[in-house]
This record gives structure tokens, sequence and C-alpha cells, in this order.
């Protein structure tokens, strides 16, 4: 059995969402039926974060198990030349046995863009969240640096989320500037709950409107109360950036080194 590992592009905008699920379609559905057409039988592909509907990702890293003999670069190949347009697989390669994109995902990068000023962007509209007054962008970074490092994130939680440990650690909040009037707010942590970047942004866009307070958003994410935070940000201007994970030694060098 082969493990193979993909990293892709997607525009989530005409998706369910990551996930397998029977309400329509799927990123996870469109691979697995494209494999299923191309090596026969049913492969089950993992992705290292199940990005809602609506969402997007510029290198999302997945993997799956086959017994199929076809090299890796052939099937690349044939996976672009029938995957829809808005899914591209970026590279595909053969990895060490046991590698899981999900469990062994050390860190994760998203990116969400806001367009800047009073007049909307024909082209950004699809991929960014349209704020129209200025920002007090020095007051949003002030507040992000309280949810640095390990915090119990229930604030930012999706209503009715199940996970019982909400305690994940934010490595970096950086808001950039972008070109075209786009402004990046990008969150690198160790784990994200349902939501939690989405309401992360729609918080500091209350900040930034002057309506929260840097010391109120400390305060709501010591709360722990997700009707204390601010709205979810719209789907459209998330986009997963990178994922991390630990070096490890090519795959033909394992095997060597098994056989020696």
């Amino acid at each position: 059995m082969r493990t193979l590992k993909m990293v892709l592009e997607y525009d989530g905008s005409a998706y369910h969402g990551w996930q397998v699920q029977p309400t329509g379609p799927t990123i996870q559905g469109e691979l697995e039926t494209r494999i299923r057409a191309i090596l026969g039988g049913a492969h089950r592909v993992q992705g290292a974060g199940r990005t809602d509907a609506g969402v997007h990702a510029r290198a999302q890293v997945a993997h799956f198990e086959t017994e199929h003999p076809m090299s890796p670069a052939e099937l690349q190949r044939a996976l672009n030349a029938t995957l829809p347009r808005d899914i591209v697989i970026l590279a595909l390669e053969e990895v060490f046995p046991g590698f899981h994109a999900r469990k062994d995902a050390l860190w994760k990068r998203y990116a969400y863009h806001l367009l800047d000023g009073p007049v909307r962007s024909v082209f950004w509209d699809r991929y960014a969240w349209h704020i129209v007054r200025p920002l007090d962008i020095a007051a949003m970074q002030h507040a992000a640096e309280a949810a640095l490092g390990p915090h119990d994130f229930s604030a930012f939680c999706a209503a009715g989320c199940d996970i019982t440990n909400r305690v994940r650690r934010i490595e970096r909040i950086d808001i950039v500037p972008g070109s075209h009037r786009i402004r990046r707010i990008v969150v690198t942590g160790d784990g994200f709950l349902r939501h939690m970047v989405r309401i992360l942004v729609g918080t500091l866009v209350d900040v930034g409107r002057g309506r929260t307070s840097p010391e109120e958003f400390r305060d709501i994410l010591a709360g722990r109360d997700r009707k204390s935070a601010g709205r979810t940000a719209p789907a459209k201007g998330l986009f997963l950036e990178q994922v991390g994970y630990a070096p490890r030694r090519g795959i033909e060098r394992e095997r060597r080194t098994i056989g020696e």
C-alpha cells in the first residue's frame, strides 16, 4: 500500500466545504470521484483542514492510500485534466507510510482578505470582505496581541460547537497591506476551531471600527462566551495559505534505510 500526498489549490465559492456531504458538491467529493475514475475502487482522501463552505485554499494538503502502480506525475496530470477548473493539484508525491495530512500537521496559516475603501471592486468582490469606512489598524494589531499563545477560544468558536477541548495556540497574527486596496489578516496557529478565524476577524474589524476596544477584545477572549464576540466574517475572504510539517527524509531514502 502506497501513501500519496497532494498539495492543491481551489476556489471554494461553488462548494459546500471540504468534507463530503449529501447537500451538495465538496472538494473531497470531487477528488474522490476523479481518483476512482482513474485508479478504480474507492479511495478516501484525508485533508489537513476541513475548510468551510465558500472558503478557499492556496495550499491545502491531503493524502490517500492506494495499491495502484501509476506514478505520482502521471496521476497528477490525469487528475488535473479531469478536475473542475476551480480545483488544481499543485504537487503530488509518494511519502513515507503512515503519513497523515491532518494528524501530522504542526501548524496552519490562514489569510483573510479585507477590501478597504468606499467603492467595491468587481474583481475582488468574490474573494474579500468589503469594508467601506477606514479601520484603525494599530488598534486591531494591538487587540490581536491578546490572542497570541495558548488560550481557550470558546468565544471564537461557532455556536453549537461540540469540541470539548477548545484550547489552541496562536503563534502570529499580522495585519498587512496588499495590493489594490487589499489588507490581509494572517493567522498562524497549531489548530483552529470551527469558524475561529472568521470570528476573530469579525471581532477585530469591530475593534478597527471603534465598536470594541482592545481591552474589551481581551475581555471577550477571557470570557469564553460566543455571544460577546463579533460577527462571523464572510467565508469568501478566507484562504488556507500553508500547512507545516516536521522535515522527513524522502521516501526513497526511507526505503533504502529499511533495506540496509
